[in-house]
């Protein structure tokens, strides 16, 4: 009876250890900043975050829309980090860009920085198609920290993917935050310059 059961358990994860050897290793993505023209040189502070995403796509699988009601979650393509935080890093380093500043932060590094501005974002909708587009609408508002006034806007973005990959996919992702980065940075501009 033992050596039947021994047998068994061996079998098993003989069986197990194949099984996880035939599987294909996950590929992992991340969202890249677009480089802008140079600006010139300012010292304006500010602070990225929080940024929030809809449920839906906050997980480390890349999720896909596969119709206007349904979604595939892609087992073995995967975001390499949590995707509002890498969201949150790309806009900050565009806007680093496009303001011709290096005192731009992200929102969970600044709880003892001075900020001119704190930017608030919250992507409603990011839809990823491979080998059509990625999609991506965000509320935002831009707060002047010295006295509270305000900017807000939606940007709506709509990127062709290049071929099917996923890294395409990324690619377009990446091209909708920076049209997203451009809006910001243009409300910043005009809160600079009010009184």
């Amino acid at each position: 009876m033992t050596h039947r059961f021994v047998s068994a358990a061996l079998l098993g994860m003989a069986m197990l250890l194949a099984a996880c050897a035939s599987a294909p290793a996950p590929k992992f993505y991340t969202l890249s900043r677009t480089p802008a023209p140079g600006a010139l040189p300012s010292a304006v502070a500010v602070v990225v975050g929080p940024v929030s995403i809809p449920a839906v796509v906050d997980q480390p699988q890349i999720v896909v829309s596969s119709s206007p009601n349904q979604v595939t979650i892609e087992e073995f393509n995967r975001w390499a980090s949590p995707l509002a935080g890498n969201i949150s890093r790309v806009v900050a380093e565009n806007l680093a860009d496009l303001l011709g500043t290096s005192r731009v932060s992200l929102f969970q590094q600044s709880l003892n920085v001075d900020a001119d501005f704190r930017v608030a974002i919250e992507v409603q909708t990011f839809d990823s198609v491979p080998g059509d587009a990625a999609t991506m609408n965000a509320v935002w508002a831009v707060r002047r920290t010295r006295d509270g006034k305000t900017e807000s806007g939606r940007t709506a973005a709509r990127e062709a993917t290049a071929d099917k990959s996923f890294d395409a996919l990324a690619a377009a992702h990446s091209r909708a935050l920076s049209q997203l980065s451009q809006d910001i940075a243009a409300a910043v501009r005009t809160l600079s310059r009010a009184p």
